[in-house]
């Protein structure tokens, strides 16, 4: 077998693991599998591009490779529950950045350095040329946008929430963006194609933070969904600019799921793309608004156990109080407890509870909570009548009521967590503040609704207390 003939068959190999991996994600059960299987064949693919295209020595891919894997595990390593939004937006950020720098690192190459004179499209072809300039530009927008999203999922970058004549910078970067892309390729001067691909590069950059920075926190979701499929479309880009089809796979295979994602979580939220890159839903609120409220039922622990007692069905909403208190172990334990009583227990989960897609099924995920307690939210809704105790923990706007009964508001029209429904609803928050949509949540005045104020890992742990005490 020849050297060729080694190499497509590891690419097929690399394209294997992609299609099953993706499979088995879209599993809870199998998805820590198909994880591995991806990151597998992501090292498969990524050593065998290097060793074909021969640009790089085998030591420095081999530097590279623990190089990168010893930020990969101490970056990850290092996260919490509440911080795994920003890590994946910092991976989105990585993505875009290396397609960016393997662009210019093509361009520098076969266009700047090269001998004599000529144009980008006379260099490298009219596909690879315009190709070429796409990496640059949607991997810098990519990388800048990221570090915008993870800033502002840390609560920073807060001067970029308003962008004076935000539109109009859009506009007009976007025209330099086509002009500086359009130059790049067909000036035949190696100098002055390199400062233009510079301002390519920064413009792009300007580009992803004046698209990123207004965005709310309640559409993160969405704008990580949209990053993670850019990030993919600059690997693709890239590719054609290498003629690498493993890495145009890949990258379309990326791109294309990202953009799934994106549109299963418009729908969730009832809002369109473009609402999304408006911004202005999730401006984090700050402050009490009891004065909002005029009959609001304060319970305890102590009450909530002695209800849970006669519970035969208890469905627990995590929402993104649970993970900032670091309750994921207490719901679970308390769901054990339950459990053990003879309780029917499953965890009800929201397309968008928390701050990137599938985060409460991360959060969830770390405590061990078994798979089969995992509902969706199309599942749990139609058994919300016949449930006996709903636990709300932290997740407010997914459970308000004017979604569904009011227009006008920031959330009309998104599906929810129809918890209202159920015969008791106890909900755990810190107090009567409102959610990302700064919209009062009718449910806490409801009859069958009682608020425990609290942290909720606190709550959860007395709630644990109570009823184990019970049965001793």
């Amino acid at each position: 077998m020849t050297g060729a003939e080694l190499v497509h068959l590891a690419y097929l190999a690399s394209v294997a693991l992609f299609v099953v991996g993706l499979k088995r994600l879209a599993r809870v059960r199998t998805a820590r599998q198909g994880n591995l299987l991806l990151a597998g064949g992501m090292l498969l693919a990524v050593v065998i591009t290097l060793v074909e295209q021969g640009r790089v020595e085998v030591t420095w891919i081999v530097v590279g490779l623990v190089v990168g894997a010893v930020i990969g595990v101490w970056t990850v390593l290092r996260a919490t529950a509440t911080s795994m939004p920003q890590v994946v937006a910092r991976f989105n950020g990585f993505g875009g950045a290396a397609s960016a720098f393997v662009a210019l690192a093509l361009f520098w190459d076969e266009v700047v350095d090269a001998a004599g004179s000529g144009t980008a499209i006379e260099r490298l072809g009219v596909a690879s040329a315009v190709t070429v300039a796409l990496s640059v530009v949607i991997g810098g927008a990519t990388a800048s946008g990221s570090i915008a999203a993870e800033a502002k999922l840390w609560g920073r970058l807060t001067a970029l929430t308003r962008i004076p004549g935000r539109s109009v910078l859009m506009v007009a970067s976007a025209a330099l963006v086509l002009a500086a892309a359009t130059t790049s390729i067909v000036v035949a001067d190696p100098g002055f194609a390199a400062g233009v691909v510079v301002v390519l590069l920064v413009t792009s950059a300007v580009i992803g933070l004046v698209a990123v920075g207004p965005v709310g926190g309640a559409d993160m979701p969405v704008m990580i969904s949209l990053l993670n499929s850019l990030s993919g479309l600059a690997a693709a880009a890239t590719g054609f600019a290498l003629g690498n089809t493993l890495l145009i796979m890949g990258g379309t295979i990326v791109g294309a799921a990202g953009l799934m994602l994106t549109r299963i979580m418009c729908v969730a939220m009832n809002r369109t793309l473009w609402n999304v890159l408006a911004g202005g839903l999730g401006a984090m609120p700050s402050g009490d608004d009891a004065s909002a409220y005029e009959h609001v039922v304060s319970s305890d622990a102590e009450e909530a156990a002695m209800v849970l007692e006669a519970a035969r069905s208890v469905v627990i909403v995590p929402g993104y109080g649970l993970a900032a208190a670091r309750g994921q172990h207490s719901a679970a334990e308390l769901a054990d407890v339950l459990a053990d009583r003879g309780v029917q227990v499953r965890f009800a989960i929201h397309p968008v509870a928390g701050r990137m897609p599938g985060h409460m099924n991360v959060v969830l995920a770390e405590a061990d909570v078994p798979y089969d307690r995992l509902v969706e939210m199309d599942r749990i809704n139609r058994d919300f009548a016949a449930t006996d105790v709903v636990i709300v923990v932290g997740a407010n706007d997914v459970t308000n009521p004017s979604a569904r009964q009011a227009s006008g508001t920031p959330i009309a029209g998104m599906p929810i967590l129809e918890v209202d429904q159920a015969q008791r609803i106890f909900v755990i928050k810190r107090s009567l503040s409102p959610g990302y949509s700064g919209i009062k949540n009718p449910l806490y005045e409801q009859d069958n609704c009682a608020m425990i104020f609290g942290d909720a890992k606190e709550v959860l742990d007395d709630l644990v207390q109570e009823l184990s005490a019970a049965t001793a």
